[in-house]
């Protein structure tokens, strides 16, 4: 199920980024209309040449994810030929894929990569504008929950409403996906004993673990955390704002414990391995299925993921302030209004946003980017 009608150029590689920009905009000049596919993007990233073992593994596990991505109905891959991250290779992590969704190229291997382009993208285009909108039902929906550039706010008025909002879209049948490990830091016990099974609670286990000798591996400080940033917004200790964080995810049952980018399969709340940082968060959240990621920020940021991200203000000073960045204001909850009935206006708004009624800020001011996790050796 997608909420969006969209075509994506996925560079296999960096050395490309500025051509697949080219071919998205002259693809969008020549070959869209108002009552064809919603848009054409490409998304820049600096990897896929001369990574090896689990670094370039992050690489293809993310992009080939994005591929797969319900919202992106057509999907053009273009590689450049001499890149550690092959077509070949690549291929094979992105699997199957239905219909004619997915081309492939490689720059070199052609005349022209933007005439072969086009013509690639004509084709999906041409497959996309096949699909009609119809009813869905909202048990169909993957939402990723993030935060980023806390404040005091955070754990009393963004965070909670959100987690209202995931409860109530799961007792509808619906996904929540959550990640940010190293907030979870000192309130990972509330998480590991709401887990469905022992299964479940072993792999959450795990998943705190792995993060934590990942700090220890690199000789760094595993309670580094609140961020300058988030000191300054009010917040004083990596467990206040763990406890804050992890609010996000509600109180229903954890189903589920997903490595790296990673396609989210069960419907429920999901853990999702990964670090806080915001741009490599929300791609990752993306790349798992979330159609749409909730962004809690006291501090204020324009930053967006591929897909819709709402970013929601914990006070209203953000909101009055920044109202190119901020989509829903969490801040009237301190004022007096009662935290059910915002969750309510929020559902409201996240089914009219699901629908095509209305874009976020990041959508109509086309903040569309991804951010890869990098973890490895690099020739």
């Amino acid at each position: 199920m997608a909420i969006r009608n969209e075509i994506w150029i996925i560079n296999t590689v960096g050395c490309i980024n500025k051509s697949a920009e080219l071919l998205a905009k002259l693809a969008t000049k020549e070959l869209t209309t108002a009552d064809e596919v919603d848009e054409i993007r490409s998304f820049p990233h600096p990897f896929g040449c001369s990574q090896l073992g689990d670094d370039l593994k992050y690489t293809q596990q993310f992009l080939s994810s994005l591929v797969q991505h319900p919202n992106a109905a057509g999907v053009l891959v273009m590689g450049l030929g001499c890149e550690n991250n092959t077509i070949q290779s690549f291929q094979s992590m992105v699997g199957e894929v239905k219909d004619k969704k997915v081309m492939f190229f490689s720059a070199q291997e052609v005349d022209d990569e933007l005439e072969e382009g086009l013509q690639c993208i004509s084709e999906l285009v041409e497959y996309a504008n096949t699909f009609q909108k119809e009813d869905i039902p909202i048990s169909e929906l993957k939402i990723g929950l993030k935060c980023g550039g806390s404040d005091g706010f955070s754990g009393i008025t963004g965070n909670p409403l959100v987690g209202r909002f995931s409860d109530r879209l799961i007792e509808m049948g619906g996904t929540a996906i959550m990640t940010e490990v190293p907030e979870m830091f000192g309130a990972e016990t509330l998480l590991m004993n709401r887990a469905e099974s022992e299964d479940v609670f072993h792999k959450t286990v795990h998943l705190v673990n792995d993060f934590k000798d990942y700090f220890i591996r690199h000789n760094q400080v595993v309670y580094e955390n609140p961020s300058p940033g988030n000191k300054e917004g009010g917040i004083t200790t990596l467990e206040e704002k763990s406890l804050g964080c992890v609010q996000k995810g509600g109180s229903a049952p954890i189903v589920d414990v997903l490595s790296y980018a990673s396609r989210a399969e069960r419907n429920g709340l999901n853990l999702l391995q990964g670090p806080g940082n915001d741009l490599v968060s929300v791609s990752n959240l993306a790349a798992s299925g979330a159609h749409i990621v909730l962004f809690t920020t006291g501090r204020g940021t324009p930053y967006g993921g591929p897909v819709p991200t709402v970013k929601i203000s914990t006070n209203t000073t953000l909101a009055r302030k920044k109202k190119r960045w901020i989509d829903f204001n969490a801040g009237q909850i301190v004022e007096g209004a009662n935290i059910e009935g915002v969750a309510e206006e929020l559902l409201e708004y996240i089914i009219k946003l699901a629908s095509g009624e209305v874009q976020t800020q990041n959508e109509k001011y086309e903040f569309k980017e991804i951010a890869i996790f990098k973890d490895g050796v690099i020739l």
